[in-house]
């Protein structure tokens, strides 16, 4: 398929405007390009039937099964976009005065209320842009705690080895030094934990239920030996969409935590964006969380400071349109909604992995959470057939591959995460197609190397695409 560019031809619009009888502006010399800019010259009929077709090489998760999950890609309600597109919340400007955006301030304040019910949390802050920014905000958050009593010692953050990977990097980012501990079962090895803790750890960063889709069982006591030992506990909230209305990082011993509300809240992250990684917090660090925040006396809304905040940490207040689609989203579903999300996102994913056990390995056989990990380590030194293969060979049955290769500490590991949406006859259906592509694999009938077979493209080299980017379409 040509890119837009390549449809050009000079001089073809999509629209002719008539001349108009004002003055010309005259623009600054210093703001005017010094070459025109290279943009193509299409008619309406050839953009459209370019985007068109263009269309239809995209899979989403509103084109069939997506077994990404809450933590990347969820269905999306289509009363939440409908909500979002009200005039009263796209017409409106941040620099307005707050008088005249009382409405918008009380979905602020509204969501953040319902979060910290869901979480145990006592204050939320919405301005963080996605996950991995309100990891770094949470570190910020903990760092200037612990400079605020005096306690500047304490250098280290302590991540499980089967932590997301931003974890580390948000701590890194932050100034701190990682400190990994590997895992057992599965779950953080408390053994490990104790070599590990002493007054040079600021705190702790952990996901429960993990990567691996297991709840850790003894998560109380985990906090509570970083407690004792004066650091602060971070929650990943990711995984979030198994436990909401079940269980509460609060409630756990957590301090602050981050939640996904593009993801577990509705809105899908594909293609980058947008999105909203809203922090929460126990009392004793919300005088540090961002400015401003939205604060409510005698039913009139503002904008108002934390005693010792961290500062802004993006321009405004953040992607205002997925705060309205999680409110609208928690609005629909109700606390006992909310409840039912997470117990049938926890059922899927039991059952499909039991479909599915028999021919792949479950990485930990036993009851999982919203999402598991099986690893195919067998089938490859055995066969010859590599995880991604098989995951290449799903497109080729108008499924999206799952995660690939993640967590690494699982070898050859995919990654299922089928979320509450999915009906009986989906997963069905999914577990009918992998058992097909297992017996392709072990029958040799078909080169699994050079799958998929049935798209446009089949494997770019995707090292090279990823190390000698493209951004710009070179015109020769």
């Amino acid at each position: 398929m040509n890119l837009i560019y390549e449809e050009s031809h000079a001089g073809h619009r999509c629209a002719v405007f008539p001349k108009v009888d004002l003055p010309k502006y005259q623009l600054n010399p210093e703001m005017k390009r010094g070459t025109p800019a290279e943009l193509p010259e299409v008619s309406e009929c050839e953009l459209v039937r370019h985007y068109t077709n263009a269309a239809k090489y995209t899979f989403g998760v509103d084109n069939g099964f997506y077994p990404l999950g809450s933590c990347t890609m969820k269905y999306n309600p289509k009363v939440n976009e409908e909500t979002a597109s009200f005039e009263g919340f796209t017409d409106i400007h941040p620099l307005q005065p707050e008088s005249t955006v009382q409405g918008a301030l009380h979905v602020m304040y509204s969501l953040a209320s319902r979060l910290k019910e869901i979480t145990g949390m006592d204050a939320f802050g919405l301005q963080q842009s996605a996950g991995a920014h309100g990891e770094f905000t949470g570190m910020c958050m903990i760092k200037a705690y612990h400079e605020s009593r005096n306690d500047t010692g304490r250098k280290k953050i302590i991540v499980p080895d089967s932590a997301h990977g931003t974890n580390p990097a948000s701590a890194h980012m932050c100034g701190f030094e990682v400190v990994s501990i590997p895992s057992k079962d599965g779950l953080v090895d408390l053994a490990e934990l104790d070599k590990v803790l002493d007054d040079t750890v600021a705190g702790l960063m952990l996901t429960n239920p993990n990567t691996l889709g297991l709840y850790d069982s003894g998560i109380l006591e985990i906090t509570k030996k970083v407690h004792d030992a004066g650091g602060l506990c971070y929650y990943d909230g990711a995984n979030l969409n198994a436990i909401m209305g079940v269980s509460r990082p609060g409630d756990m011993g957590f301090d602050v935590i981050h939640l996904n509300l593009h993801k577990t809240f509705s809105t899908p992250h594909g293609g980058g964006g947008p999105g909203a990684g809203a922090v929460g917090c126990k009392a004793l660090l919300a005088p540090f969380l961002p400015s401003p925040e939205v604060s409510e006396h005698d039913g009139i809304y503002s904008l108002t400071s934390p005693e010792h905040t961290i500062g802004k940490v993006r321009t405004f207040h953040g992607n205002f349109t997925i705060m309205v689609r999680a409110l609208t989203y928690l609005l629909v579903l109700g606390r006992e909604g909310v409840r039912e999300t997470s117990m049938n996102a926890v059922l899927n994913a039991n059952y499909l992995m039991h479909l599915l056990k028999d021919v792949y390995r479950p990485a930990y056989d036993v009851t999982c959470m919203h999402e598991f990990v099986l690893s195919l380590e067998e089938l490859k030194e055995k066969e010859g057939v590599p995880a991604m293969d098989v995951a290449k060979r799903m497109i080729d049955y108008e499924m999206h591959p799952p995660t690939m290769y993640f967590p690494l500490i699982v070898h050859e590991a995919l990654m299922f995460e089928p979320t509450e949406t999915e009906s009986i006859d989906t997963l069905k259906h999914v577990s009918d197609v992998m058992h097909t592509i297992y017996n392709e694999a072990i029958s040799h009938d078909l080169d699994l190397s050079k799958a998929p077979y049935t798209t446009e493209y089949s494997r770019p080299d995707e090292v090279n695409a990823a190390r000698h980017t493209v951004l710009k379409y070179e015109h020769h």
